[in-house]
């Protein structure tokens, strides 16, 4: 096994426009999977685990809809807490001061013809990658 980290695709660039809808990927902390999403934001990404600091419960609305309804915040669906989006520190709500979990997460050139880019992230001793789908 290698000590390496290598950066894992998550979508197209182009899938995510700025303060709209983020994209779910799944990675394993603990060994159990977990939930984790990346949105784009002021136009950077930034990858967050999936779960309310106030209780870990998912934060989309819907399938993606992390954003409130003016993209300024990302929201709790649950119980209304707000984040800064490049930060993730909980700025309103019932966990004001307490903050997401930050996933490694960066744009790159695209490595297949008519991408422009490529969002991935990095795996690492916290935030494992999922395990390999089983035959």
């Amino acid at each position: 096994m290698s000590d390496v980290a290598v950066p894992l695709p998550i979508c197209p660039g182009d899938a995510l426009e700025d303060g709209g809808r983020g994209v779910r990927f799944e990675v394993r902390v603990g060994g159990r999977p977990t939930p984790a999403f990346v949105i784009r934001y002021d136009g950077r990404v930034y990858g967050y685990l999936n779960q309310c600091a106030h209780v870990p419960m998912e934060l989309d609305w819907s399938e993606g809809q992390f954003f409130e309804t003016g993209g300024l915040y990302l929201m709790c669906a649950t119980h209304g807490a707000t984040y800064e989006p490049d930060t993730g520190l909980c700025v309103g709500g019932p966990c004001r001061g307490g903050a997401l979990q930050a996933v490694r997460v960066e744009e790159q050139p695209a490595a297949v013809p008519g991408a422009a880019t490529t969002v991935v992230w990095w795996p690492d001793t916290y935030i494992e990658a999922p395990a390999a789908a089983s035959s």
